[in-house]
């Protein structure tokens, strides 16, 4: 089916030869690019293509075409990561020499602001998924004039995942819309590959591999070569306690479940966390099944140690064992505490710790050594990557390196969470970048350096372990033989799951060749979204319909930490206009009158049990006229604690505070309940929606009501600045310089503050 608006630019469709690829400089394109790019021009299309062989070129020439056909429009490139988004910019930037080119890269490090400036003044924007999503759905921004967007790294098109409510709304909005995907390896499961289909709204697949004939002119050999080694006799005898802690724990689940769920040893950690997910459900209706929870939690951490140990070594051993170890002494959780107790356990860690004190290393680290000593000693400007999945071992090995051998190395790793070291996206660019210059010629990277890595020449990948994914196992073997010949190396340890990963790798891959040709075949008919069979986008598009006869604009004020939530998508697809702000005491505000606190039904009996609920009960009455609490996905008397305790909090929020409690079944009917109470709310006669809430009563909360007003206050800043000042006349008077004396008051708050208590009120003429 042609695109909205082609009547504007009939036959153009068909005829790309008359097309200047001139305007893209230093860039000739190759067949199976011109090709590809026929279809992507009449069909929004996934593009399957092995790294290094030109998916940028292809949405270069597409964005080139999208906004000659309509001059007026706007491109949008998404990407996963900053560095990523960035990374086309530059592409961009040195590349496409299209007249009026106005470039713009948006990410959350740019104000919301000045954000809205860059899209309203380009017509090329690059950014990351979750800014454009929290600007469409706030109403910065509208996707109505973009002629194209791609979506790069497609196979994260799945779940809860930015692009796919970004696609739909596209899909929803956009005059004349056009979709790329673009991605080395979309997975190798049908269920996942037909999901990013449907999620993205793809009408075709142009799939190339190495093999293929207009392709293998291009194509740089890479060679793949695995080196074994042995696992020495005491790592074995560490694995044998490891596996008889592993095999005890899975028997007692077996038998505690008897016949109602099959498990045996050699189940893969998948399969272990679905029995896990299973149980948990059941368990809301047989407590019986908390002991076998339990059990399999200490499983699947023991399974987690088994492969520490064959496939990293004795250091990532100890230092997960040990975190164990320290974890029962400060936990509640049983499942730990029982785990440290085991006896099998104990001779583990006591083994394992003896293999530290003896300096003794796993084989792989030796050889490891040997390889890169080689490789930097025949060539002293050779270009090598190591891939390791684990930032402790990661780290490891750039120590070693740089002691035991001639190589200059350099750890890439993530951006720092919980509370873990890591590297600021600055700094992962200057990483890149000394790479490229040869400052150090080897890159340890974990998994962060898988996916669209631009680095012109590397001579050599190394696998320090074989991974059982397909999409990881392509990307990490892209990054060498773009430009020309490539080696890859994959240490494997004998007779363990690193031999199960390779295989599982080599075998995934072949499937997702195999697979994507076949959903090709059938994709017009099986998995591009029907609207006319969707009955969600019937029924949503009803209610759209009879509830903007009566309101042209509702609005709803969310809380930050609701970004990115389905309730907030489905609002904003109901037609609300969604204001982001920082909310302390509600999670949606209706009106002045409204404010609403939305829970899990696990989170309120969590809550419940730390006594928040309580103090989030007391806020919400303190604030609003009409509070409510919304408890979704479920019935919270059926979660696991005492129904007396639920029913005692419930009968406490309802009689002593006269909050009432609705329970919704899901995100969907949340939306649905918090668009409709809006809209009642906000007719003509009630009044203005408000993030300022219902007039306190006494005169120390109404003092506090007017000075958490003020710039970044709040209501906990409001009485620090009262018991500093004295009075509101004092806080007045203050000093920007006596304003952050006060904790968490810095200069730039100090002066909106004065500027704000101290700047004229414009006259209604000035306006």
């Amino acid at each position: 089916m042609a695109p909205k608006g082609q009547e504007t630019i009939k036959g153009i469709y068909l005829n790309l030869g008359g097309l200047n690829w001139g305007m893209i400089k230093g860039f000739k394109p190759r067949l199976y690019q011109e090709t590809i790019l026929n279809t992507a021009t009449k069909r929004n299309t996934m593009v399957v293509l092995p790294t290094g062989l030109g998916k940028t070129f292809i949405f270069l020439m597409l964005a080139d075409y999208r906004l000659r056909c309509f001059p007026k429009s706007k491109v949008l490139m998404l990407a996963p990561t900053k560095p990523l988004a960035q990374q086309h910019l530059q592409v961009v930037e040195k590349h496409l020499e299209l007249p009026n080119k106005k470039t713009a890269l948006l990410t959350g490090s740019v104000p919301p602001k000045k954000r809205v400036e860059l899209w309203q003044a380009s017509n090329l924007i690059f950014s990351t998924p979750q800014t454009i999503e929290n600007d469409a759905i706030s109403g910065r921004l509208s996707l109505e004039n973009v002629s194209l967007v791609c979506f790069d790294e497609c196979h994260r098109g799945v779940g809860n995942y930015s692009y796919v409510w970004i696609a739909k709304e596209y899909m929803s909005k956009a005059r004349f819309p056009r979709i790329l995907g673009l991605t080395a390896s979309p997975g190798s499961e049908i269920e996942k590959i037909t999901e990013v289909c449907k999620n993205l709204f793809i009408e075709d697949i142009e799939v190339r591999t190495y093999e293929d004939s207009d392709v293998r002119p291009y194509v740089k050999e890479i060679d793949i070569r695995m080196v074994e080694v042995d696992l020495p006799q005491r790592f074995k005898l560490i694995k044998s306690y490891l596996e008889s802690c592993f095999n005890r724990k899975i028997n007692g689940v077996a038998n505690l479940l008897g016949g109602s769920t099959r498990l045996n040893p050699r189940m893969p950690k998948r399969e272990l966390l679905e029995v896990q997910r299973r149980l948990y459900a059941e368990a809301q209706q047989d407590p019986s099944r908390l002991r076998a929870i339990s059990l399999l939690a200490e499983a699947l951490k023991i399974q987690h140690a088994l492969e520490l140990l064959e496939t990293q070594g004795r250091f990532a051993l100890n230092a997960y064992l040990t975190k164990l170890v320290e974890e029962a002494r400060t936990t509640g959780v049983k499942a730990v505490k029982n785990l440290v107790n085991d006896k099998d356990f104990k001779s583990s860690l006591y083994l394992n710790q003896q293999l530290v004190e003896a300096g003794i290393e796993h084989p792989k680290i030796e050889r490891l050594v040997q390889l890169i000593d080689d490789e930097t000693k025949a060539n002293p400007n050779t270009k090598i990557i190591v891939f390791n999945q684990y930032r402790d071992s990661a780290k490891r090995l750039e120590e070693t390196l740089n002691k035991l051998t001639n190589a200059r190395a350099k750890l890439f790793v993530g951006q720092a969470k919980r509370g873990d070291t890591g590297l600021t996206q600055k700094k992962q660019r200057m990483i890149l970048e000394d790479f490229r210059n040869g400052v150090f010629n080897v890159l340890i990277s974990t998994s962060i350096g898988e996916e669209g890595l631009d680095i012109p020449r590397v001579d050599l990948v190394i696998f320090y372990e074989p991974i059982p994914s397909a999409i990881r196992s392509i990307q990490r073997r892209g990054r060498t033989g773009r430009q020309e010949h490539g080696r890859v190396i994959v240490l494997v340890t004998k007779d363990t799951r690193d031999v199960a990963y390779k295989w599982a790798s080599y075998h995934k891959e072949r499937r997702m060749y195999r697979l994507l040709r076949e959903i090709k075949q059938r994709l017009g008919f099986e998995t591009t979204p029907k609207k006319s069979q969707d009955a969600t986008q019937s029924s949503l598009k009803g209610f759209i319909k009879s509830n903007s006869e009566q309101s042209d604009c509702i609005r709803v004020i969310a809380d930050t930490r609701e970004s990115g939530s389905n309730v907030l998508k489905m609002l904003s697809q109901l037609g609300a206009v969604i204001e982001l702000k920082r909310v302390e005491s509600a999670d949606y505000i209706c009106s002045k009158d409204v404010g609403i606190e939305l829970k899990t039904s696990e989170d309120f009996v969590n809550s419940i049990i730390d006594r928040r609920l309580l103090i989030q009960a007391k806020l919400l009455r303190e604030n609003f006229t009409k509070p409510m609490i919304v408890v979704q996905d479920g019935n919270p008397a059926k979660a696991m604690v005492n129904a007396a305790s639920i029913y005692g909090a419930i009968a406490s929020l309802v009689l002593g505070y006269q909050i009432p409690i609705i329970t919704t079944k899901s995100p969907k009917e949340t939306a649905y309940l918090i668009y409709a109470i809006a809209k009642s709310e906000q007719q003509p006669n009630k009044g203005e929606l408000s993030l300022h809430y219902n007039k306190p009563l006494t005169l120390k909360e109404l003092q506090e009501y007017i000075v958490s007003a003020l710039p970044g206050i709040g209501p906990k800043l409001a009485k620090l600045l009262l018991q500093r000042f004295g009075s509101i006349k004092g806080i007045v008077n203050a000093s920007t310089e006596e304003l952050q004396e006060i904790a968490l008051i810095g200069p730039k708050k100090a002066n909106a503050i004065k500027r704000l208590l101290e700047s004229s009120y414009p006259s209604t003429l000035s306006k």
